[in-house]
């Protein structure tokens, strides 16, 4: 009961203190809100993901059932994806064939013809002057909105056009389905990858325990003025203790209510944040009831475990605290052990390599969390270890070393959540590094020869001339494929390409050519070749969509044909090999409906070039496919995890960056007698300053270091648990110690203006 009674009495004291008493406690709930609402983000995370992926599920057409014949429930669909400026649009065209046709999710009704439903983010951007060059290739009139049902997310470009043309083509880029079905199970996410991600977990939320750990103790100095008063009115040392507790208990429960206040105001804009191209609805992020308790509980009782244990080796006494005096030595013996313990529990895993199976997640974050716990058990000794050496230097050196001196715990606190975020960051650096050649793949494109290919039917849609007329092309090679059999309906062929001298040479290694040559190009993946192509072999030649043979050329390979090496053309691909003949060889292959692939080299003074090549193809053909060229690729999976990486990145940032202003906000107001009096005996503004920011730079220092070995540390084991040789890219290292420090030194420079407020000799008045 006397439990109860002291934490009680403690909370009262909280928010009855007067203005002193609150204004402490607002700070201490500021404090513990920011954490809290990144918890209650964090928690939301997998859910708002899930959603996402469950709405691009429902819209899926790729996975539907295709049927052959037009029925009162059947729609004709075909896929019009494009890309504005660098942006991806999702674009279907869509014709119903009977009136119980399927509706997409997310539509009310189906588009009529030349008509387009549009996500409110392309209504936008096609109503803008950034837009205009997209409207060109959307001519349709807009005659209702896509809802959130069918939209990955708010910022995503969609429509859903109406053609009463469409139909079903020889090409296959028309599909005909009865409903929309979700995709098929994707296959487990590889154990590397599963490390990754709980990696990253371990990595974002350390931060926010150690900031809310650092919140409940604000105005230590202050409360143990209280604490004392407490003892001389007649309270014993374990009453004391209890008080101070239930003081830090109302802060964190007011905190929990700022958090949630805080969560639910940010939940308010995230659809206007885009990172990384994710962008989520505000109903997206719906923090699991059980995790919301979780943090609702576990934030008030880890308040009231950090002040006990804060109080334990503080003597308590009616005329003062052990901690206004100076302290003793802090031992370095038992701070080790936790990274020790860390280390010990990784070790099993390493050269485990991803082909043993999966990680033992709770060793990783058992491990993990250790060796980051080590940072906030060694930060203290360390500094504590290095301003105790020092001295000397100017006036603003001297204050600042012996503030440090006196309170070296106060500016560790400061310090560590960014040494454990600088410390995550850097392993999970060498961690993406080390991996990402695992999971960013070489194309073998060359875009020095060319950075788009545009693929079409030759008979429907001639495209190349409107290509080499469109402003900012430089140069279009036509390739067009047929199939050549021994017989009419060979069950074995082999590819023939046409195209002029100049287009040949992107297929093969072509000694010399003129218009009329032909060639046999061999070294492809297809051995079969030679059985079916050579001079003097008569052949049948048919289009590639045509398996009734309908239309088929009988033609003889010339005597003069040579032999020549398959070469990569610019995507990187390596054909099977083939017959390659100019337009002056067999003249009568044109009216045949061949495959055209324009390999499409720009201009790179025109900055519009691709999008003036997408409208140019649109206009010919809305289904037109076309590919921009690059000479890297990257695994899906893997992108998304560094997208989401960049998320929870963003929102430690901005935790660490408001916590630490809060942070030094309070202290400065705590020594604003302190600071009043230096300036009533003549201390100037500039030393003053210059004091600040030492009494920052100096743990800043010593933290970044010692972040910097710890996180070296467990980039290290990382990369040998999934067998890769441990490199160091010092560049990036320094970039993420340079982001925390240069986070920690703008917000002390935004605290200069309320230390220049503080430092009046009208702050020494007092009742």
């Amino acid at each position: 009961m006397s439990w109860t009674q002291d934490l009680t009495m403690g909370m009262k004291f909280a928010v009855g203190g007067g203005r002193e008493g609150w204004t402490r406690t607002l700070l201490t709930a500021v404090g513990v809100g920011l954490g809290v609402a990144l918890l209650l983000i964090t928690t939301s995370i997998p859910s708002a993901l899930a959603a996402r992926d469950a709405r691009e599920n429902d819209r899926n057409d790729f996975g539907a059932v295709m049927i052959d014949k037009a029925a009162d429930n059947t729609l004709l669909l075909g896929v019009a994806d494009t890309v504005y400026k660098g942006v991806d649009v999702r674009g279907r065209l869509v014709r119903a064939e009977g009136p119980d046709a399927p509706l997409p999710p997310g539509t009310h009704a189906l588009p009529g013809d030349h008509e387009m439903l549009a996500s409110p983010a392309l209504r936008r951007l096609l109503a803008s002057d950034k837009g205009a060059l997209l409207r060109e290739r959307l001519p349709y009139r807009i005659t209702g909105t896509i809802a959130d049902a069918g939209l990955s997310g708010p910022n995503e470009l969609a429509y859903y056009a109406g053609d009463k043309h469409l139909a079903l083509d020889e090409a296959g880029s028309v599909r005909r389905i009865t409903g929309f079905a979700h995709l098929p199970p994707r296959d487990a996410m590889d154990p590397v990858l599963q490390l990754l991600v709980v990696i990253i977990f371990v990595v974002l939320l350390m931060p926010v325990g150690v900031f809310i750990a650092a919140a409940v103790r604000f105005g230590s100095d202050s409360r143990d003025r209280r604490l004392a008063a407490l003892r001389l009115v007649g309270t014993d040392s374990r009453m004391t203790r209890r008080i101070a507790a239930g003081e830090a208990l109302a802060g964190s429960l007011l905190g929990v209510l700022f958090g949630a206040g805080f969560f639910l105001t940010g939940r308010a804009f995230v659809g206007d944040i885009d990172v990384a191209g994710i962008n989520l609805f505000p109903a997206d992020l719906d923090p699991s009831a059980a995790l919301a308790v979780l943090v609702v509980l576990a934030v008030p009782a880890a308040a009231v475990a950090v002040t006990l244990l804060a109080l334990r080796g503080v003597v308590i006494e009616p005329l003062g605290v052990v901690r206004t005096s100076v302290p003793r030595r802090r031992r370095i013996w038992w701070r080790v052990l936790p990274p020790v313990a860390g280390l010990a529990l990784l070790v099993p895993m390493l050269g485990k390599g991803r082909d043993s199976g999966h990680f033992n997640s709770t060793l990783v974050i058992g491990g993990s969390v250790l060796l980051l716990v080590g940072v906030t058990a060694l930060l203290p000794w360390l500094i504590e270890a290095v301003v105790n050496r020092l001295g000397g230097g100017s006036t603003a050196w001297q204050l600042a070393v012996r503030r440090l001196q006196m309170t070296s715990g106060t500016a560790a606190r400061l310090v560590n959540g960014i040494a454990v975020a600088v410390a995550g960051a850097i392993a999970l650096q060498m961690l993406f590094a080390g991996i990402d050649g695992d999971y960013s793949k070489e194309t073998g494109a060359d875009t020095s020869r060319a950075q788009m290919i545009v693929q079409s039917d030759f008979t429907k849609t001639r495209t190349a001339d409107a290509l080499r007329s469109t402003r900012g092309v430089r140069d279009v090679l036509t390739v067009s494929r047929a199939t050549a059999g021994r017989t009419k309906n060979a069950e074995q062929t082999s590819d023939l390409y046409s195209g002029d001298c100049a287009a040949l040479r992107t297929l093969a290694a072509l000694p010399s050519c003129e218009n009329g040559d032909v060639f046999i190009a061999t070294g492809g993946w297809d051995h079969s070749l030679t059985k079916i192509a050579g001079p003097g072999r008569r052949l049948f030649i048919n289009s590639p969509f045509d398996d009734r043979h309908d239309r088929t050329l009988t033609w003889t390979i010339p005597a003069s044909t040579r032999t020549v090496q398959v070469t990569a053309d610019p995507a990187g691909q390596s054909g099977a090999g083939g017959i390659l003949l100019t337009p002056g060889a067999l003249p009568a292959l044109r009216h045949l409906p061949l495959v055209n692939t324009d390999y499409i080299s720009l201009d790179p003074s025109q900055p519009d070039a691709t999008d003036l090549v997408r409208n140019t193809a649109a206009k010919v053909n809305p289904l037109t496919m076309v590919d921009a060229l690059h000479e890297v690729r990257e695994d899906n999976r893997f992108a998304s995890v560094r997208k989401g990486l960049y998320i929870g990145a963003a929102a430690v940032l901005l935790l660490i960056g408001a916590s630490l202003l809060v942070s030094v906000l309070e202290q400065l107001r705590d020594r604003r007698k302190l600071l009043a009096a230096l300036t009533a005996f003549g201390t100037r503004r500039s030393t003053m300053s210059w004091s600040v920011l030492w009494q920052t730079a100096v743990p800043v220092a010593l933290g970044l270091v010692l972040a910097t070995g710890v996180g070296l540390g467990l980039g290290s084991v990382l990369l040998d648990m999934v067998g890769h040789p441990v490199t160091v890219d010092w560049a990036a290292v320094a970039a993420m110690a340079g982001i925390g420090g240069g986070v920690v030194v703008l917000v002390t420079l935004l605290s200069l203006p309320p230390l220049w407020r503080l430092m009046r000799p009208e702050g020494l008045r007092t009742e």
